[in-house]
């Protein structure tokens, strides 16, 4: 049986009491990165504990998958992809774009997810069926926008230093033909996606913990999320989601234009 939305309000409660006290205030960060900079901070690592805790105990035959303290039974049925802060950048520099990601696979497949933004006080749950999202206590179906061409397309991307060589010419191609492209919102641009306030996003070197809160978020909203290639996105790599299928097969063909 599927958890229902009072468990991801419950994670999401959890996480917030871990992330919301050190939001802006002085918080040590490291560094993982030996060649660059991928940071982390006491509130990635104690969110993330929190919610491990949760699902370990309402659910210890799933298996785990945590950006910031290892994986547990991957190759159960279930298993549980956690971002305890996505967008940490955004989280050490002041800014309200970052969220606790939370998704559910079954069998390799995003069945549930969550964007919870709790400075914002916006949460995103995607069920079998529909997506919504709750902002002080009132709670709105979501839906993309649809009849949206790319030459009429917003689009967004964390950053555009994101790509490699190889990879750059091809994004330099969808940017060129949207009608407004911004930059660094992470997390919180998918949410908009599904919210119908923008239509696509574009980004690549993304990894599970990444994406799997967010594509039932898209699919149950209307829209598409894969990879460049159209493959499934529950791995990361190049991810592609955008409002509508009409929209994602424009982008997916400048995108892989020889």
């Amino acid at each position: 049986m599927l958890p229902d939305t009072a468990f991801f309000d419950a994670i999401a409660e959890a996480a917030a009491a871990e992330t919301l006290p050190r939001f802006r205030m002085p918080v040590a960060i490291d560094n993982k990165q030996a060649s660059g900079f991928d940071p982390v901070t006491e509130a990635d690592r104690a969110a993330e504990k929190a919610i491990r805790k949760l699902i370990s105990e309402r659910y210890p035959e799933h298996g785990i998958l945590g950006e910031e303290h290892g994986d547990v039974g991957l190759d159960r049925d279930y298993v549980w992809v956690i971002d305890p802060i996505d967008g940490t950048r955004a989280f050490i520099s002041g800014l309200p774009v970052w969220g606790t990601l939370v998704g559910l696979y079954h069998k390799g497949k995003a069945v549930m997810g969550m964007m919870d933004q709790p400075f914002t006080g916006e949460r995103f749950i995607a069920v079998p069926g529909q997506a919504s999202v709750t902002r002080n206590g009132d709670t709105t179906r979501l839906s993309t926008r649809k009849g949206i061409s790319l030459e009429q397309a917003i689009m967004m991307t964390t950053s555009p230093n994101i790509f490699s060589a190889e990879l750059e010419p091809s994004y330099k191609r969808v940017e060129a033909s949207v009608q407004l492209a911004r930059y660094g919102c992470d997390c919180y641009a998918y949410a908009m996606v599904a919210s119908g306030h923008i239509d696509l996003v574009v980004e690549a070197d993304l990894k599970p913990y990444d994406v799997g809160g967010l594509i039932p978020l898209v699919e149950q909203a209307g829209g598409v999320m894969t990879t460049w290639t159209g493959d499934s996105a529950e791995m990361g790599g190049t991810i592609v989601a955008s409002g509508s299928a009409a929209l994602h097969d424009e982008v997916l063909k400048l995108l892989n234009r020889s």
